[in-house]
């Protein structure tokens, strides 16, 4: 699970890598340093990514807002 302080911790590398948090939740670190919150789902049979917002301008707690109602537009099928 992630934290604040894991986040500020984060460096880029060569290749872009994820970080996971929790329920789908995960953080992208590009080799540019910038860094983007995704949420992977499933709608149907296929899997998708859904993009929540540029860390540090959506910190943790709004990016697991955001992925929780958007797991709610999910489950009702929106």
């Amino acid at each position: 699970m992630l934290t604040d302080t894991k986040l500020k911790t984060l460096r880029p590398r060569a290749k872009l890598y994820r970080v996971t948090d929790e329920r789908g939740l995960c953080i992208e670190v590009h080799p540019t340093g910038a860094r983007y919150w995704r949420m992977r789902y499933r709608f149907g049979s296929t899997q998708k990514m859904l993009s929540l917002g540029v860390y540090p301008d959506v910190p943790l707690l709004l990016a697991r807002e955001r992925r929780d109602e958007a797991r709610a537009l999910v489950a009702k099928g929106i």
